[in-house]
């Protein structure tokens, strides 16, 4: 076995979550180790929808001032429900720093996280790399095992971040108990360009008794289009041919039929995603924590999951940081991880709680059912104060919080991690013991 790596920090999993942490630790001057599996960062349908808070957050960190050719702000939301527009709203009317949410493809993103981490000294990236078994000492988590290209090796840390996403090994190696709830749906997600007759700023849900799509513009001219099947009803769905997925368009969205019919000539095309919800009562146990999806599974509505991802990093980077100084670092990691679930939890909540809401309005079907879900949407939509609560609670909370009590990220550098080059940030991120330079 090589010689083991040494980080006050491990994260496993280079996802939002995890690279986000780690810039803002390294930042902090916190030695960091980030495990990460895969060998690029090429990962599709996963994440685009960048809520404003998060946006907000990313611009604070300066991550997003040399991506923004591969964004696109979503000015507007409009639902249609039996052909008939029952909810709009303008983004543009909410006076917030940052009040639009951004389309942006997870791996520029995930890139720009570990250009500007390979920058500083604090932070190292081992690809190709994955955890296979907590390191402990009596029952204290001290770090990972790790299987890389060059053998096995060990990661010792203070402390041991889950950030490796919904279906977690890091959550089902450290003995924490969760609860999984499976939702009555899955997703079919796929690309399509734009047709002409939507403009590339407004996110679309279409519903049709009790099916319905998501339509997204995305970069560079292309919508992204989500529609729900039954739980675990692909099988079933693709055993009728690829003309199943074009009538079910037609039926949601005629206008982008001809699009669809020319993209998606096979399933090939497409990528499903089991929706379900994961509640976990304690995210920490000493030396190890969980973030993200490890923590809090979301559903895709609303674009939820990414936001409270990157949130949940910058806080308990903001709490970790100054405990790792402590002459007890044991007890101060473990008071810093509790506070971080303390501040989080009620969040979280509140936006699984309003998916699920919706979750069950869209599943809803027979005329009165129908009838009463318009009914609601209208009602929402025709009162101001109303909307503008409903999506302020969904889409500004960190911002409107802040004017409050302001919320903290590390200090960007002054020389900007983003302007180096790729050698640059190889040689800050290179892997030791068994990985590959980042």
């Amino acid at each position: 076995m090589a010689a083991a790596v040494q980080a006050q920090v491990c994260v496993v999993g280079g996802g939002p979550a995890g690279l986000t942490l780690a810039l803002e630790l390294a930042r902090r001057s916190v030695s960091v180790v980030v495990v990460e599996q895969s060998s690029r960062f090429d990962r599709s349908f996963r994440g685009e929808s960048i809520s404003p808070d998060s946006v907000w957050l990313l611009e604070r960190m300066g991550v997003l001032q040399d991506l923004r050719d591969q964004t696109l702000e979503t000015r507007r939301l409009e639902i249609s429900d039996q052909g008939r527009t029952v909810l709009r709203a303008d983004f543009s009317q909410y006076q917030q720093p940052c009040p639009f949410p951004l389309e942006l493809p997870q791996p520029p993103l995930l890139e720009a996280l570990a250009a500007q981490g390979g920058t500083l000294p604090e932070f190292r990236l081992l690809r190709r790399t994955t955890a296979t078994a907590l390191r402990t000492e009596g029952t204290r988590v001290t770090g990972v095992r790790c299987k890389g290209p060059d053998g096995e090796f060990e990661v010792t840390a203070a402390l041991t971040v889950g950030a490796d996403g919904r279906f977690s090994k890091i959550r089902e190696m450290s003995g924490l108990t969760y609860r999984k709830q499976p939702l009555e749906r899955d997703f079919v997600w796929f690309k399509v360009p734009r047709p002409e007759v939507w403009d590339g700023h407004t996110y679309r849900v279409r519903i049709v008794g009790a099916r319905h799509g998501l339509f997204i513009p995305t970069v560079p001219d292309l919508v992204r289009v989500g529609f729900n099947i039954p739980k675990g009803g692909l099988k079933e769905l693709r055993a009728q041919g690829i003309g199943a997925l074009h009538a079910r368009m037609d039926e949601l969205a005629p206008e982008i039929s001809d699009q669809v019919r020319t993209a998606v000539t096979a399933w090939s095309d497409t990528s499903m995603l089991d929706i379900f919800t994961t509640v976990v009562p304690h995210w920490s146990r000493p030396g190890l924590v969980l973030v993200g999806d490890a923590a809090h599974t979301l559903t895709p509505v609303l674009g939820q999951g990414v936001n409270h991802a990157i949130t949940d990093a910058a806080v308990l980077a903001r709490l970790v940081a100054p405990a790792l100084r402590e002459r007890d670092t044991a007890a101060a990691v473990g008071r810093a991880t509790l506070h971080f679930q303390q501040e989080r939890e009620a969040s979280v909540a509140r936006a699984r709680a309003l998916q699920l809401r919706q979750e069950r309005a869209f599943a809803l079907s027979g005329p009165l059912p129908v009838l009463l879900r318009r009914a609601m949407y209208r009602l929402v939509d025709a009162s101001g104060p109303v909307k503008r609560r409903m999506l302020s609670g969904i889409y500004y909370p960190l911002q409107q919080e802040h004017r409050i009590r302001p919320f903290a990220v590390a200090p960007v550098p002054a020389t900007r991690a983003g302007a180096q080059t790729g050698a640059g940030a190889g040689a800050g991120a290179e892997a030791g013991a068994g990985a590959e330079a980042a």
